[in-house]
This record gives C-alpha cells, sequence and structure tokens, in this order.
C-alpha cells in the first residue's frame, strides 16, 4: 500500500551498507528504551539516528510568527491525520491549517542539508505518517513501530546497555511534542496569545465536535488525531496512556541532565536558510494534493 514502507527494501539496502539516517518520533521512549534504542538501530545498520526535537523547535519558531500575527484560527498541522480529516470532511477550514512543515519534515531537511549522500528512514508511531511521507521528496522510506520490533526480534538484535546519544541537533524541550499540547506548551506563545484563545484536544471525535460547533473565541487549535497524542498511535503499545506519558516526562528529565557537546546541540544555524513554513506550496499531504493545493508543506 505504501511503496516507501517497503520493510524488505529497507533491510535489504541497510545489509548492503546503504548509507540510512533513522529519524525517529519523539513518541519512541514510550515504545523503546533508551539509549538502547540507539544501540539497536545502529546495530541493524543505520549509520545515524537523529531525533525529531530540532524539527519541533524550528517549526516552533513559524508557529510564533503565524500566531502574532494572526486574527483567525489558526489550526496546528504537525499531525498528518488532522490535515487528512479537514481536506476530507472540513474543506471549509484548509484556509487555517498552518502552512508550516511537520517535525519529522522539518528534520529531514536539515538531515538532507547536512549528509546529502544519505538516505531518511522515519520511525513511526501510525500510518498518517506513511502518508505524509509518501508526499515528501525529504523521506526516503518508512517503519512503523511495530515493523521495528519485527525487524528487531527477526535480526536477535536485544536490548544493549550503555551511554550513547543521538546524532546532532538535539534539543530538549521540545520532546514532549508527542504528548496532546506538546506543540502550544513548547512554542513560547506568552505574550502572543492569550491563554483562552488556545485550545488543545486529541482524539479525532472531540476535534470534529469542535470543528462542527467552533468556539469564535479560539485562535488556536493545538490538535492531534489519536487519544492522548501521538504516543496512542495505532503502531504503539497497548500499556494505559498515563504510562506512556510518564515515559516521555521522565525522558525529558532525564535529557536535562545530560551533557551534550557543542556539536550535537539544534542550533539554529545549522538549519541555514531552509524555510520551514511561508506561502511555497511544495508538500502537500494525502488527499490535499489532489485537490488544489491550498495546504502547503513546505
Amino acid at each position: 500500500m505504501f511503496e516507501k514502507n517497503n520493510i524488505n527494501k529497507i533491510v535489504s539496502e541497510l545489509e548492503q551498507g546503504v548509507k540510512m539516517i533513522a529519524l525517529v518520533a519523539p513518541s519512541f521512549v514510550a515504545e523503546f528504551e533508551y539509549p538502547s534504542i540507539i544501540f539497536r538501530l545502529r546495530a541493524l545498520g543505520f549509520d545515524k539516528a537523529i531525533e525529531l526535537t530540532f524539527g519541533a523547535k524550528m517549526i516552533n519558531r513559524d508557529y510564533h510568527k503565524k500566531l502574532k500575527n494572526s486574527k483567525e484560527l489558526v489550526i496546528a498541522s504537525p499531525c498528518p491525520g488532522i490535515v487528512e480529516t479537514i481536506c476530507n470532511k472540513y474543506p471549509q477550514y484548509k484556509k487555517n491549517l498552518i502552512k508550516v512543515d511537520s517535525p519529522m519534515i522539518a528534520t529531514a531537511k536539515i538531515s538532507k542539508k547536512q549528509y546529502p549522500q544519505h538516505k531518511t528512514v522515519f520511525i513511526s508511531p501510525c500510518d498518517f505518517k506513511k502518508i505524509e511521507s509518501e508526499n515528501s521528496e525529504y523521506i526516503d522510506y518508512v517503519i512503523d513501530y511495530e515493523q521495528l520490533r519485527e525487524i528487531f526480534k527477526k535480526k536477535k538484535i536485544k536490548k544493549i546497555k550503555g551511554d550513547v546519544l543521538f546524532n546532532k541537533f538535539y534539543n530538549d524541550y521540545t520532546k514532549i511534542f508527542p504528548l496532546s499540547g506538546g506543540l502550544a506548551k513548547t512554542a513560547h506563545l506568552k505574550g502572543v496569545i492569550k491563554k483562552e484563545e488556545v485550545l488543545i484536544i486529541d482524539g479525532i471525535k472531540k476535534i470534529m465536535k469542535f470543528l462542527d460547533n467552533p468556539n469564535p473565541k479560539i485562535k488556536f487549535l493545538d490538535v492531534l488525531f489519536c487519544v492522548g497524542g501521538c504516543i496512542g498511535g495505532p503502531h504503539t503499545s497497548k500499556i494505559p496512556i498515563s504510562v506512556k506519558k510518564k515515559k516521555v516526562l521522565d525522558y525529558l528529565e532525564k535529557s536535562k541532565d545530560e551533557d551534550i557537546p557543542e556539536e550535537r546541540k539544534g542550533l539554529i544555524e545549522k538549519a541555514g536558510e531552509l524555510k520551514f513554513g511561508g506561502k511555497r506550496s511544495v508538500e502537500i499531504v494525502g488527499s490535499c494534493e489532489k485537490k488544489n493545493k491550498e495546504i502547503g508543506r513546505v
């Protein structure tokens, strides 16, 4: 169904020594032990493993600018499930979807700039990200969490102890991005928009209820398709959301104590002249591409 989700091809290329970067969704820590996951990805053949936190930081800057100057409702667009739902069922809101990259695309852009000879493989909690990957020139392949577990099992790559860091572009505070409200809480919106003008909703049923009967006082809708956010994705484990959330928050706290070398930090200049938002319409998610391309994913 998804060409870029060809597991046999991905594994084959890894075995052949093709240089690949594992772009790891920040919800990973609710599913895999850290830092063992990095060792295991390297053992599988990945040359580099990069967390999406720096990409999240970069798009937050665009959200900040947009919300500072907008007078109408702005709907967050990192979640392709939300974009798909609006394109298919609520086209009247397409103009409200913010034209800013998702952390996945932003991080992939930066990675392609820094490592132009590498292929990018997104490690995903859901199928909507597979749709987004299919429509992106910056993502070469995608593997969901369940598939990654199966690959580890088949290759007999077990949990490994030790200290190792993700590759460049480290950023800590955006590690809560996969949680409901993670974007709003990390975009530094104080003084930009009033607290009562921000609405955070997770779970598509509740989101559709709002879209059917919107509150005109809301200026920013921070929404994620799955209940609990990305940690509740269909390819995640069935442990309670509360347990997964604690794992993410514990990971955030642990990261604050890590001694990160300067060259590994997510410094803005590393993104160079790359653009993560604006008027250019280059990438469109799913069914929006089949329509009039009003929603740009730059």
